[in-house]
């Protein structure tokens, strides 16, 4: 099966309960694949029909300090094995958190070259809250035989961080909190942040009042303090957790390029030759 190209990168809820209803959408849901990142409870009193529960953890390294770098080659090839996966289908991503897991998702399948898929806007939140059917039932997938290549074109290192600090082309778009980007709130062996790094944390690209959608409306809210479209982007939060979202939320407004820096502060903070600025 070919992937489905009326399924936005942004899918509303409504869009999806009547992809997966139609008898005329059996091809497409043959082509599906639905990855649930909720925590295991919860996937196991609810989730969307269909959906497969993954854990974070089989997407991230786990090696401190910088444990949410991308994990080996082959970790990734039989997380992917487990979910049947060819390459064909078209995926289908939410979590419980307003994004941030599931935007972790979206940038590891760039990381892999795969570029067929939706972020379920609002996640659970809004799938449960607005009333959409539900199953109880796990869902599994028959194993494939899995090969992948790794595209850091979306990747930023250390290094690359450091060569480029001073282009204005670039900008870094830190997803942490206030306190962390001043550097009153010490996560690693250096406090504060990237030099000429932006702070606008995570959850400010969330509307808790539309069940946790991408709010509306941010571009010139992000424009007016430097992250603007026509920019490249690089986001990084302490292990590349809330970046995830941030590097969704950069793609959903059509951002030139964005990259994610996977090594995130819990690198940054912890190498001996990186810049840090306190304060703001």
């Amino acid at each position: 099966m070919t992937h489905n190209n009326n399924l936005p990168l942004i899918l509303e809820p409504d869009a999806l309960e009547s992809a997966l209803a139609s008898d005329e959408n059996t091809s497409i849901k043959e082509s599906l694949i639905i990855i649930d990142l909720c925590n295991p409870r919860l996937y196991q009193q609810a989730h969307v029909p269909g959906a497969i529960n993954v854990q974070p953890q089989q997407l991230i390294a786990g090696t401190l300090p910088a444990r949410g770098k991308l994990p080996p080659i082959s970790q990734l090839e039989s997380l992917f094995s487990e979910l049947g996966y060819t390459g064909k289908e078209h995926i289908i991503v939410y979590d419980d958190e307003g994004g941030g897991w599931a935007g972790r998702f979206i940038w590891t399948l760039d990381v892999i070259g795969h570029k067929h898929y939706s972020y379920l806007n609002g996640g659970i939140h809004a799938w449960l809250k607005e009333g959409h059917p539900t199953e109880s039932t796990p869902n599994q997938k028959t194993p494939t035989a899995v090969s992948l290549t790794i595209n850091d074109n979306v990747m930023a290192t250390s290094d690359f961080i450091m060569s480029v600090l001073d282009d204005p082309q670039f900008k870094i778009w830190d997803a942490r909190s206030p306190e962390e980007y001043r550097g009153e709130k010490v996560m690693a062996m250096k406090a504060g942040h990237i030099p000429g790094a932006i702070n606008f944390e995570w959850t400010r690209a969330m509307d808790p009042e539309k069940n946790y959608r991408i709010r509306e409306n941010l571009i010139p809210e992000l424009a007016a303090l430097g992250l603007s479209p026509d920019k490249e982007i690089i986001t990084h939060c302490q292990a590349h957790h809330r970046s995830g979202f941030t590097y969704l939320v950069a793609k959903s407004l059509g951002f030139k390029h964005i990259r994610a820096y996977d090594g995130s502060w819990s690198e940054w903070g912890n190498l001996p030759e990186t810049p840090v600025k306190i304060g703001t």
